[in-house]
């Protein structure tokens, strides 16, 4: 049998269920993304219990929030691992950790490119890794260091010795272009 990922009007239909207070509806959200959005809050954190604590966090904010949720600016599996993103950056922040310096001397590992690929379902995660190719490799390296990495502008900034105001433009060039590639 195969596993086949949710339809996004699926999941659109149960976060309206979850607004109006459906706490079945809350559990399938969880059942169908919680592994997806594990992985993103552990790309963050790089910590297996930190990022369960993400998750759980962004699953209260998720279920406040339905009702927020609004499908005409953009799909609801982009809602859901934004929250968990921020949940994320919250619980980092409020630790005072730094990010791990990728050095393998210090125990510290990479997260490869090829981590989107885990997040998402498999032809999602290949039309992006597809269109993250066509970008040229300073805006490719600025969105993975800021929305896989979870780094901040000025932090991507500082680990690619750019100016901020130039990052930033990298960034939303590369944005707009994956938009583009992605529609």
């Amino acid at each position: 049998m195969l596993n086949r990922m949710p339809a996004p009007r699926d999941t659109e239909a149960l976060l309206a269920a979850v607004a109006r207070g459906d706490r079945a509806a809350l559990r399938a959200v969880y059942e169908r993304e919680a592994a997806r959005l594990f992985g993103i809050a552990n790309a963050i954190l790089r910590d297996r219990d930190a990022a369960g604590d993400a998750v759980q966090d962004g699953f209260v904010r998720i279920a406040r929030r339905a009702g927020q949720f609004d499908p005409s600016r953009g799909p609801a599996g982009a809602w859901l691992a934004a929250i968990i993103r921020h949940a994320a950056l919250d619980i980092a922040r409020a630790r005072g950790r730094e990010m791990p310096s990728d050095d393998p001397g210090l125990g510290d590992q990479a997260v490869a490119p090829e981590a989107l690929e885990r997040l998402a379902g498999a032809e999602e995660s290949r039309r992006l890794h597809d269109c993250l190719a066509t970008l040229e490799e300073k805006n490719r390296q600025g969105i993975l260091l800021a929305f896989v990495h979870g780094l901040s502008h000025a932090q991507v900034a500082a680990r690619l010795d750019q100016p901020l105001g130039t990052v930033k433009a990298w960034i939303r060039r590369g944005l707009l272009r994956l938009r583009e590639c992605l529609a």
